[in-house]
């Protein structure tokens, strides 16, 4: 895998449009072809779609895409809000999740947890009264 000097990053700002995230998965699998990551875009994308999702119907304001080089070849994808609320269980209390799975039945409630899933890495950070979800995938 190439080694980027200096580290790169990306920010896409969307407006409150269903196609926004179609709009950003597109831009995601072009920055990884852009940088030779090809190989991350299926984890990636999974990544990027549930955040975005997860933004686009639970705030009501714009929220954008963030894309960043992380040590060893990987990306970290970042989606940030104006909603200051984290979704119950994103963030582990001493390590342990608090998450309670959906029921086998239910029809919402999965994407944190597949995000959580498929990531390295994840967290929250805390952004001028509103969050950046972010999820780094090797």
């Amino acid at each position: 895998m190439p080694t980027v000097t200096p580290p790169w990053a990306y920010s896409l700002q969307l407006p409150r449009d269903p196609r926004a995230p179609g709009i950003a998965r597109t831009t995601l699998r072009a920055v990884l072809a852009a940088h030779s990551l090809a190989e991350l875009t299926p984890n990636a994308e999974l990544l990027a779609a549930e955040l975005l999702a997860n933004a686009h119907l639970h705030t009501t304001g714009d929220y954008g895409l963030r894309l960043r080089a992380v040590d060893g070849g990987g990306l970290r994808v970042g989606v940030w809000d104006a909603d200051p609320r984290v979704p119950p269980g994103f963030v582990p209390a001493d390590g342990v999740s608090l998450a309670v799975p959906p029921d086998c039945d239910a029809e919402n409630g999965r994407g944190l947890h597949l995000v959580r899933a498929c990531a390295q890495r994840w967290g929250v950070a805390e952004l001028g009264g509103g969050k950046l979800l972010w999820a780094e995938s090797r």
